[in-house]
């Protein structure tokens, strides 16, 4: 009989059995992959959970993982910590010291384990501020800092196992699993508390949604396994018998798809972004017949409508639109990818509509940390894909649109509160709904489209409504534009603060033999730039109201990232960062 998956750890004990893969997790070690069988994932997992007991860690002690990249490790400990009843703590690798103090603390970690020198560096010089941390452990080999390999090695030793099936028995499926700090667009870090039951039934709810076969479909991970979306589907891979290669960086993505020639991956809308510009970079590089074959399947994908709507002549032109052109983005794209699923971010639906010509379908879900994250997701068969939308909801999980437009969520997949916080954990539930702090409809047919962020959603001095998400994403789609911010609340118009596609604008001066600088601040101060991207902007305004559109741009002279602390970890804008940072484009935008 084969195991009921009830807690996260049963998900390898699951894949052993049904599966008993040899190549369960693949990572890039010293330029080749390594793979890790079922079995040496369970075994390595149970060495884990002995070494950690060794160590004196208890149920319900907190420990912390901090990767810079997806490995294999990553799993392994996460199991291993599970399923002696500890608590995992995943953090973004990308935030500063004092929000590693400020998470260490508030969890009460006790051991940290991390992946290189650069992380080492930041957790060691505030280890003397967290009186719980016992001990840092890294996973690759650095001077002064103890190694993961001594917490295997204490668990070679198999005496205690028998410590480690009790505690395991003892884990009950509405036991907390994890503990996940979302930095959000504004604020201190939350912990959101997340049970193994909220997470299984995320994984059981969601996966008929997904286009993939047991047992034979290969995966490509690189969006970060702190976030809760890629560790969902991690647990989901587990579970379909499915082999989970690790992205050696998000530069390597390219190469890594050409190597490992992945069926399905998920993605971020920024990545499909940067994808189609450079597709779209090189067809501009071709002369002649092959440009021209090259723009006109490109305006076709342009205008897919799904299940055959354009009638049969469009799916002729399709047809051929895929053997002379579109076969080459697929192949670019390692040649086996027929599916990638989209989160954390508003897709532009023109991704959607020609990636999923190219027989390449990009399916976009919604959902959020506090609700594991799953809550809705557009699927190809079944009739259940509508561009622009968010698909209908999964599985035991209900959508209810409040009076005032904001989606609220009921489910088993809605986190257990707010760590240490009651105060804020009331103020995001009315019973058993959850107040997404979005703003949605729901057609007809159940499918779901956001409208916006019910916090960002402002006044003008006028009394007008806007709601900037929705001017953000029409204007992202000018290849002129790599981020940008809608502002005027309280003012008498809506303006933009943007960041240039510095790559872009400079290809497109040189075409026009302009000189405009090399520098991010020279090319920002010429106003044949600005006045070209403002035309961008024109454009895009042409599909809102008069009252809504952006009368004034201003160009920022930095580019947006994390590092910077201008973008989250899932790469939005940080709206109080941005007004903060550039405080005097805004003033001269209204002054």
């Amino acid at each position: 009989m084969a195991i009921e998956i009830k807690r996260l750890f049963d998900f390898p004990y699951y894949q052993l059995e049904k599966f008993n893969l040899e190549k369960s997790l693949v990572s890039k070690v010293n330029g080749k992959w390594v793979a890790t069988s079922s079995q040496e994932f369970v075994n390595k997992s149970n060495a884990i959970s002995r070494g950690l007991l060794r160590l004196g860690v208890k149920p319900k002690d907190k420990i912390a993982i901090i990767s810079t990249t997806n490995r294999t490790e990553w799993n392994i400990l996460d199991i291993g910590i599970l399923q002696i009843g500890a608590v995992n703590i995943p953090i973004y690798p990308t935030i500063g010291k004092n929000e590693y103090k400020y998470i260490f603390n508030h969890a009460e970690v006790t051991h940290c384990f991390l992946s290189d020198e650069v992380l080492f560096e930041k957790a060691n010089a505030i280890k003397d501020d967290i009186p719980t941390l016992k001990e840092i452990y890294s996973f690759e080999d650095i001077p002064g800092c103890k190694n993961w390999k001594e917490v295997l090695d204490l668990g070679k030793d198999e005496n205690n196992q028998d410590k480690v099936e009790k505690l395991k028995d003892k884990v009950k499926h509405n036991d907390l699993a994890t503990i996940i700090y979302t930095s959000g667009t504004t604020g201190i870090p939350k912990g959101v508390m997340l049970s193994h039951n909220n997470i299984v039934t995320n994984v059981l709810d969601s996966k008929p949604r997904l286009p993939i076969t047991e047992g034979q479909t290969k995966v490509l991970s690189f969006l970060p396994v702190c976030h809760i979306f890629e560790r969902m589907l991690h647990y989901l891979y587990m579970q379909s018998g499915i082999s989970i290669y690790f992205a050696e960086s998000i530069e390597k993505i390219p190469d890594n798809l050409k190597e490992i020639k992945p069926h399905f991956m998920s993605v971020v809308p920024r990545l499909l972004e940067k994808i189609y510009d450079s597709i779209i970079a090189k067809g501009a590089d071709l002369t002649g017949v092959k440009k021209r074959l090259f723009f006109w399947a490109v305006e076709l994908g342009l205008k897919y409508e799904p299940y055959g709507a354009n009638g049969w002549w469009y799916e002729k032109q399709l047809e051929l639109a895929n053997k002379l052109i579109f076969s080459k983005w697929r192949e670019a794209l390692g040649g086996e990818l027929h599916t990638m699923v989209s989160g954390s971010a508003a897709l532009q639906p023109r991704l959607a509509r020609v990636f999923t010509a190219a027989q390449m379908q990009v399916m976009e879900g919604y959902g959020l940390t506090e609700t594991s994250p799953v809550v809705s997701v557009n699927m190809y068969k079944d009739n259940l894909f509508q561009v622009g939308s968010v698909g209908t909801a999964i599985d035991n999980v209900e959508i209810k649109i409040a009076d005032d437009g904001e989606i609220l969520i009921k489910g088993p997949n809605v986190m257990q509160g707010y760590y240490k916080d009651p105060k804020r954990t009331a103020e995001v539930m009315t019973g058993d709904y959850f107040h997404t702090g979005d703003k949605g409809e729901v057609d007809a047919k159940g499918f779901l489209k956001i409208t916006g962020r019910k916090k960002e959603i402002f006044k003008t001095s006028g009394g007008k409504y806007i709601a900037p998400a929705l001017l953000e994403n029409e204007m992202k789609q000018s290849r002129f534009i790599e981020q940008i911010l809608v502002i005027g609340e309280g003012q008498k118009m809506a303006a933009a603060l943007i960041q240039p596609n510095f790559d872009f604008v400079k290809g497109w001066a040189k075409r026009h033999n302009l000189d405009i600088g090399e520098s991010f601040s020279e090319i920002v101060a010429k106003t044949e730039v600005k006045e070209r991207i403002m035309k961008e902007v024109d454009e895009g305004n042409k599909k809102f109201g008069k009252w809504e559109t952006i009368k004034r741009i201003e160009l920022t002279p930095d580019f947006w990232s994390v590092d910077n602390d201008l973008l989250t970890p899932t790469f939005k804008p940080k709206r109080d960062e941005i007004l903060k940072k550039y405080k005097d484009l805004y003033d001269k935008i209204y002054s």
